[in-house]
């Protein structure tokens, strides 16, 4: 079913409706994103296998939380801005420009490397959005920068896991998510 494209009827004062319903598609991209990520997250801690198991695993658990409450929080800023957000999976995957994760049953390195290309998309397009939305909603702009504190964080703690001691990645150079985790699991 295809998604109304009339103006809301209402949005945040000191913003036209047409501000606040192009903030809300900003922020209805970082909510299909987001919402990706929380599964995303999920789906590795149900298949990580191999002698960093419990390490990854129990990483994971604060990471998807933390994911769920940004994506309550942006979904709460999209009907504050008068706006309907959409939080199916029928509109997740209707919407999204990204392909679904590729890697299933695997080492803890190796989805470390894949998830760490995860986190470099989400992080590079929530920069984005948060420079989008820098002059036309402060509020919005601090809650996507908010978001990317912890979104760098969390990438840094995976990124710890495949860097060597000189500061090198295991997963330099790739570009997808099977590259990531076939360099990061060969470097182990």
């Amino acid at each position: 079913m295809a998604r109304a494209t009339h103006l809301p009827k209402f949005t945040v004062p000191s913003l036209s409706l047409e501000e606040g319903s192009q903030v809300a598609k900003v922020l209805q991209e970082r909510l299909n994103a987001l919402n990706d990520l929380a599964l995303t997250l999920k789906h590795i801690h149900w298949n990580v296998v191999g002698p960093h198991f419990i390490a990854v695993h129990e990483m994971l658990d604060p990471q998807v939380d933390a994911v769920r409450m940004m994506v309550d929080a942006t979904a709460e800023r999209i009907a504050t801005l008068g706006v309907a957000p959409h939080g199916t999976p029928g509109a997740l995957v209707a919407e999204r420009t990204w392909d679904d994760y590729s890697i299933g049953r695997a080492g803890a390195i190796e989805h470390l490397g894949a998830l760490d290309e995860v986190y470099e998309g989400v992080i590079t397009a929530h920069r984005k959005a948060a420079a989008d939305t820098e002059e036309s909603d402060s509020v919005t702009n601090d809650l996507l920068i908010g978001h990317l504190h912890e979104l760098e964080l969390f990438q840094w703690f995976v990124r710890a896991h495949l860097e060597s001691s000189s500061g090198a990645l295991s997963t330099d150079g790739a570009t997808t998510e099977r590259g990531a985790a076939r360099k990061a699991g060969a470097a182990s």
